[in-house]
């Protein structure tokens, strides 16, 4: 019993080589494995479900759990019975599936000479190759996919003029043959590929600009995956797909349902993630032309729907949707153009080579037809075809989108003009406008409170020194004052006048040939006694200068203190410490105070 395991692995075997190579002495038959070299890929025989037992000959990732296809030889012409097949090299070095009859189920078709030694290998990167015994690959898988393209597979969208590649989708989930939805390069475009449904177009991706050409990543929020590359050169215009190292399995399909997506295989949950698709939504406006004429998908609203061009409206005489002018062109100039970012272009556009900028716009300009142009400089690209790309549009502008996917276009649209017309872009503007320039009135208006408040506050300080100096300055004494270099606070005279209560008789202490005193209470509590000079008099001028330069001189802790003083006008004051009860006299010269100022 305990040679049973080996037993069951040697039947196993036998019904199962795994073979690296074909070679015309080597054939595959049903239940044979052609394996690459580091086991991620197998070619062999299966049948894709229960419901559908016919046979076919594919390729498909060998190293994960889930069985997925990624290419099938005989598709369309399926193996009923499995016995009598084989896949074999011919005399002629083609690759050739036929059954026990005779009858060729599906070949290379290719005319070699020399061809002697020709053999089959199957590589790590998932490409069947037909190759010379001097490594001269004469056919390769990569050359003919069916729904999938892998990394490292160059997809020709044109070749010398010509569309050269085509993805077509299985018919359904467990039937390779030929479905209703293919991929391919635009026949009269080399510029924009389509999802066709038949031979009408489902879903057109976006026209290739100087980002595309020069490369997108795709993957998660925090890695790469994968990589496209577009190349266009005067023969060919291809796209690539390629991985990081050490990145998941990763491959590109068009599904029975028509929709291309961006895979990766996710070990944790032993399935395929989808990174991205397109149509991004099927049930959304996503599809070809699905918002009628001048009409747009906008994908950046939460939920995706219909909008007019900017200077359009709801066509509601149009039973197929779609938008209308509301002012109609003028040829002359009487239009503009406004323009719409993050766009994708609209279909059906004239491309004119190795304009400018400005010669781009000037060609529609000078067009009445034209009623919208688009520009990319391309020479940032590595490419060596056309260094600009102009598009034109004339007529009917159909199957535009705002997108949200990072690979918008400016579109610049001819309307005609309106003074009371606003763009979404001038309206946009406006909005930070109304925002804008209230904060700027505002800051312009604290400024200039500030400074007319600074203007004034050193234009009192000024005045009231010049004051001070035309009360002085014709005085012999005063430059005395000056030399001394005294600074008496300069008192209001509000307040002064408040302290004394407006001068009242009851608050007069006395009065001389130079004026009247009061008594005064300073805001805080200060008492205060204020020599308020008579108005108009010259002597009461010279006193006041003399009083001041005296006080100044003989300031001491036992003398009364001069606390300042008020030009108001003609109004000269002076205001004292207030003595209460005692006059100057009594502590000058009372012999009980001498000690105080000794």
């Amino acid at each position: 019993m305990a040679c049973l395991p080996f037993l069951i692995c040697l039947l196993l075997i036998s019904f199962c080589k795994c073979d690296d190579q074909l070679t015309q002495a080597k054939q595959l038959h049903p239940g044979d494995v052609l394996g690459s070299k580091s086991g991620v890929f197998a070619l062999g025989f299966f049948s894709p479900g229960t419901s559908n037992k016919s046979l076919y000959l594919g390729i498909w990732y060998h190293n994960i759990p889930q069985r997925t296809y990624v290419w099938v030889a005989n598709r369309d012409n399926p193996i009923s019975t499995p016995s009598s097949v084989m896949l074999a090299i011919s005399n002629s070095s083609n690759l050739v599936l036929s059954d026990s009859e005779g009858r060729t189920l599906w070949t290379t078709n290719i005319t070699i000479t020399g061809g002697d030694g020709a053999y089959a290998a199957l590589l790590d990167t998932g490409n069947l190759v037909l190759q010379l015994p001097n490594e001269t690959i004469i056919w390769q898988s990569f050359n003919h996919p069916t729904d999938t393209i892998l990394p490292n597979m160059k997809f020709l969208l044109r070749y010398k003029a010509q569309v050269s590649r085509r993805l077509v989708a299985w018919k359904g989930p467990n039937d390779p043959s030929t479905g209703e939805f293919s991929l391919s390069g635009d026949p009269s475009l080399d510029i924009q590929a389509f999802i066709w449904h038949g031979t009408k177009p489902y879903y057109r991706f976006v026209v290739i600009g100087s980002v595309s050409v020069s490369g997108e990543a795709y993957g998660s929020n925090t890695t790469s995956f994968i990589y496209q590359t577009l190349v266009n050169t005067q023969d060919e215009f291809y796209v690539r797909y390629t991985t990081s190292d050490g990145s998941a399995n990763a491959r590109i399909m068009l599904d029975y349902m028509g929709t291309f997506r961006f895979l990766s295989w996710d070990d944790s949950s032993s399935s395929w993630t989808v990174r991205l698709q397109r149509p991004a939504s099927t049930i959304d406006c996503y599809t070809y032309a699905s918002c009628g004429p001048f009409g747009y998908c906008d994908a950046m609203l939460a939920i995706p729907r219909c909008q007019c061009l900017d200077g359009f409206e709801p066509d509601t005489t149009n039973s197929s949707r779609g938008c209308r002018r509301k002012q109609q062109l003028r040829c002359g100039d009487g239009n503009h153009f406004v323009t719409m970012s993050g766009m994708k272009v609209p279909d059906k556009f004239i491309p004119v080579p190795n304009r400018s900028f400005d010669e781009c716009t000037a060609e529609c300009n000078r067009n009445c037809s034209c009623t919208a142009y688009a520009y990319a400089n391309l020479t940032i690209a590595g490419t060596t075809a056309d260094q600009s790309r102009c598009l034109l549009w004339t007529g009917e502008l159909v199957d535009t989108g705002r997108t949200g996917f990072g690979d918008g276009q400016n579109l610049y649209l001819r309307l005609a003009y309106s003074p009371g017309y606003t763009s979404e872009a001038n309206k946009k503007n406006k909005k930070v406008v109304k925002v804008v320039v209230p904060i700027i009135a505002c800051l312009l208006t604290f400024t200039s409170i500030y400074l007319v408040r600074k203007w004034q506050t050193k234009g009192k300080q000024r005045n009231d020194e010049n004051k001070k100096r035309t009360v002085l300055g014709n005085f012999t004494t005063s430059h005395e004052l000056f030399e001394q270099k005294v600074e008496f606070p300069n008192i209001n005279f509000e307040e002064v006048a408040t302290a004394t209560n407006n001068f009242s008789d009851s608050n007069m202490l006395g009065k001389g040939g130079f004026g009247k005193v009061y008594k005064g209470k300073l805001e805080g509590g200060k008492e205060v006694a204020v020599k308020r000079l008579g108005t108009g008099s010259t002597q009461g001028v010279e006193h006041f200068t003399n009083e001041v330069v005296l006080i100044a001189k003989l300031q001491h802790k036992n003398l009364v203190r001069l606390l300042g003083c008020c030009i108001h006008g003609e109004e000269k004051l002076l205001i004292y410490e207030y003595l209460p009860n005692r006059s100057l006299d009594y502590f000058l010269f009372d012999d009980s105070k001498k000690s105080m100022h000794a």
